[in-house]
């Protein structure tokens, strides 16, 4: 089993761990910024359960019917990720209006829920390093959208146990129902940057500023003559194409020797690269 896969199965369990206990808080309770974290992390899971799945899909090799790979599979769960946590923030606004509007906002038992809130954030805080820490060294789109899941639910369940706190101080119930609306606007906007970040490759965006700008230093470094460079992604795969100019007499054995000699340079300095050269005699 590949890391990726490890991780992912990491956040599927600890998500499902987390639901019980959320579920259990927020029903004693009666809290509604409690159950909203319960159903934020039942989102959790399906795009953890999304995130496991794609990463497993996307390093199939490439086949007759896909041959530039199943990299995207990753573009798309990340999509579908985005639009689950947006779906989520707009329920958890909808409830919490709900609850100031007919004022029914009383809480039970305050303490317990802080403990599981202050639980899931720390188990959350460890689970979304491993996802990025291993996000960043795959590339891999469908991880860094579980991280970002579980980046928000460490945010949301810190701000639920720091609420819950107020409302065992102060006595002032209507807390509950303000905090899960300022932490579903901050999900909100959590939803925006993912979607974008996992859209803009299925319409084959070219590279980060910074890696152009790597991959152009390392050709002007091999002295490279070049001009058209293209670069675009799928998952944690990358594709850069580029015209080579070359003495028109040289021979096409060395002409080739050539182009080999800047695919191995640059497959050092980017994992999964797909190269694609077009010689042309000057």
């Amino acid at each position: 089993m590949n890391q990726k896969v490890k991780v992912a199965r990491l956040s599927v369990s600890s998500n499902t761990l987390l639901i019980i206990l959320k579920l259990i808080a927020g029903i004693i309770s009666g809290s509604i910024s409690i159950l909203s974290e319960a159903i934020h992390s039942m989102m959790d899971l399906i795009a953890a359960l999304i995130a496991f799945f794609a990463v497993r899909i996307s390093d199939n090799p490439p086949d007759i019917e896909h041959p530039y790979g199943h990299g995207k599979v990753e573009n798309i769960s990340g999509v579908i990720e985005a639009l689950l946590i947006f779906a989520a923030a707009v329920w958890i606004i909808y409830e919490a209006i709900s609850r100031l509007i007919s004022g029914s906002a009383e809480l039970e038992i305050v303490w317990p829920g802080f403990i599981i809130m202050t639980f899931s954030g720390a188990v959350n805080t460890f689970v979304s390093w491993k996802l990025y820490k291993t996000a960043r060294a795959t590339r891999s789109v469908a991880l860094e959208a579980d991280a970002l899941h579980l980046k928000t639910d460490v945010y949301t369940s810190l701000g639920v146990a720091g609420g819950l706190a107020l409302i065992a101080i102060t006595g002032i119930t209507w807390i509950d129902s303000i905090t899960a609306i300022i932490l579903a606007i901050l999900i909100l906007s959590e939803s925006y940057r993912l979607m974008k970040k996992a859209f803009s490759p299925l319409i084959d965006s070219a590279w980060p500023e910074e890696d152009i700008k790597a991959l152009q230093k390392t050709l002007d470094d091999m002295g490279v003559n070049y001009h058209d460079l293209r670069t675009r992604a799928a998952g944690n795969y990358l594709f850069v194409d580029l015209h080579v100019e070359m003495a028109k007499d040289e021979s096409v054995e060395n002409s080739h020797k050539y182009c080999d000699l800047i695919e191995e340079k640059l497959n050092q300095q980017f994992k999964n690269l797909n190269v694609t050269i077009h010689v042309e005699p000057v």
